[in-house]
Parts: structure tokens; sequence; C-alpha cells
């Protein structure tokens, strides 16, 4: 019988794509038992690897933790980079797609364990827990800076600040991920408004 870690290989993963998903396994095995609970043993069978196949990858179970988190962090922020950056869409559309991919695509049974680990284990991820919010207040700060009269610019970081607010408390609220885009949509519409209409009055 072949090994699990041949036959990745022999499907034609290489080296990086094998790595990421046995980081996604990793992710979402430690969101369904927790940190504690969850074995590099119970990883390596749900990413159809051998247990030294995965110590070769990963040196210990805090270190696969840190990349698995870092990876889904990773990828979050890049999807919302990519959303924010397009500016041919109008700020609206872009700014409900951007919270979505960073807030909403956590809401949901697993997805929720998923957050809810990130969340809970702050001393096992260090300056990352940090770090990463940082970076999606900075993107929305510059996607409505870009999108406001120069004179009122600097409004532009109270004003994201107030957006992932928002998109915090409907996060503990919705049950689905749909749930989370309907309601974020409507406060981005009266984000919207509000922004639309002060801009008017600051050129009346």
């Amino acid at each position: 019988m072949s090994d699990p870690e041949s036959v990745i290989v022999e499907e034609g993963q290489n080296e990086s794509g094998r790595r990421e998903y046995v980081l996604g396994a990793a992710l979402e095995t430690f969101a369904r038992y927790g940190y504690r609970k969850a074995s590099m043993d119970d990883v390596a069978r749900a990413a159809g690897i051998s247990r030294p196949g995965l110590y070769f990858l990963f040196t210990s179970k805090q270190n696969l933790f840190r990349a698995a988190v870092t990876h889904a962090l990773n990828s979050d922020v890049d999807a919302a980079k990519r959303s924010l950056a397009d500016s041919k869409r109008p700020l609206r559309d872009r700014l409900i797609e951007a919270f979505d991919l960073w807030t909403g695509r956590y809401i949901g049974p697993m997805a929720k364990e998923v957050a809810i680990l990130i969340e809970t284990n702050p001393e096992l991820l260090g300056p990352i827990v940090i770090d990463y919010p940082k970076r999606f207040l900075e993107m929305v700060t510059a996607a409505i800076a870009a999108d406001l009269p120069s004179e009122r610019a600097g409004m532009a970081e109270d004003m994201a600040r107030t957006l992932l607010s928002t998109a915090g408390g409907i996060k503990h609220e919705a049950t689905t991920r749909e749930e989370f885009v309907a309601r974020m949509t409507i406060g981005v519409d009266l984000f919207m408004s509000a922004l639309n209409c002060g801009i008017r009055h600051a050129h009346s």
C-alpha cells in the first residue's frame, strides 16, 4: 500500500501546493478539536500525509498552528486588498466585498470555530493577531480616503474604524454569511449616504 504522502505528490501537487493543502487541513482540524486537543496525528490524517511527512514540513504543533493561521489571514488580506484596489468599481461595492472576504467568510458552523480559534489563542500567535486587523484597517482607510475630497481625507480612518466596528457587531449576531452580507450592505449604504451628504454640504 502506498504512503499517503506519496499519493499526494503523485497526484501532481508540488511542494508549495502540498504545503498549502496541509495548512488548510490543519486549520480545520484545530477548529474542530481546539488547539490543545488536536494532535499532529489528527492533522496528518486530515491532510492525507504521513506523520513523519508532516513533521518534515512543520517541526512542532505550535509552528504548524501559526503557519496555518498566518496563511489564512494572508489569504484574507490579499483578497480584500485586490477588491479594494479595483478603483473601476464603486467604493460601496468594494467595501461590501472586502468586509465579506475579511469577516463574512468566518460565519457559519466551522468558519465560526476558526474565528474563535484565532481570537482565543493570542499567546500562541503573537503579534499577528494585532498586525492583520491593522493592515485591513489601513487598506479600508486608504480606499475611503481616495474617494474623499482632499480636505476631508483626514476623516477616513475614523470612518474605516466605524465600519470595522459595525462588521464586528454583525459578525457576532449573524448566523450565516448571507445574513452578514445583507446586514453589512445596509451598514455600508447608510455610511455612503452620510458620506455623500457630507460631501455635498462641504461644497454647498
